[in-house]
């Protein structure tokens, strides 16, 4: 179902990544100054999304989804990436809790390119799969030193 499903989602990334990010800033505002780019802060949501730095952000995340597609049999292969990732968001200000947030417009995205075929087995399919790679990036905040 995933596979099928991000088939018809990763033949143009940046679009579909677009409407994740401009549903996750309606659902958190307060995520958008984390993303400064030459130490520039943000008026709205739209600027930032129309930036060459944001948009090169978008292609990243989805790769990673694309990664966690691929290896769907095998997401222990990622392990290390995956917190590697998590440090990183944490070291730029990321709370674990916005995550579910990401989830959310994640699954909006999918929803919204998918119509009729985002079934609720596709929909628990990909929340299975998103738990599987926020418990490994959160694995990453879990290894740093108290104090940090």
């Amino acid at each position: 179902l995933i596979r099928e499903s991000w088939q018809r989602v990763s033949g143009s990334p940046v679009q579909h990544g677009l409407v994740l990010f401009t549903r996750l800033f309606d659902l958190d505002p307060d995520l958008l100054p984390l993303f400064q780019y030459n130490c520039k802060q943000f008026a709205s949501p739209q600027e930032c999304l129309s930036t060459p730095e944001f948009l090169d952000h978008i292609r990243k995340v989805m790769l990673v989804i694309d990664a966690a597609v691929s290896h769907l049999e095998n997401l222990s292969c990622l392990e290390e990436y995956l917190c590697n990732l998590g440090k990183k968001h944490q070291a730029v200000g990321v709370k674990v809790e916005s995550f579910s947030t990401v989830g959310e417009s994640l699954l909006y995205m999918l929803e919204k390119c998918l119509g009729a075929a985002f079934s609720p087995e596709v929909q628990e399919a990909w929340s299975k799969l998103y738990s599987a790679v926020v418990k490994a990036m959160q694995r990453g905040w879990e290894t740093l030193p108290e104090g940090d």
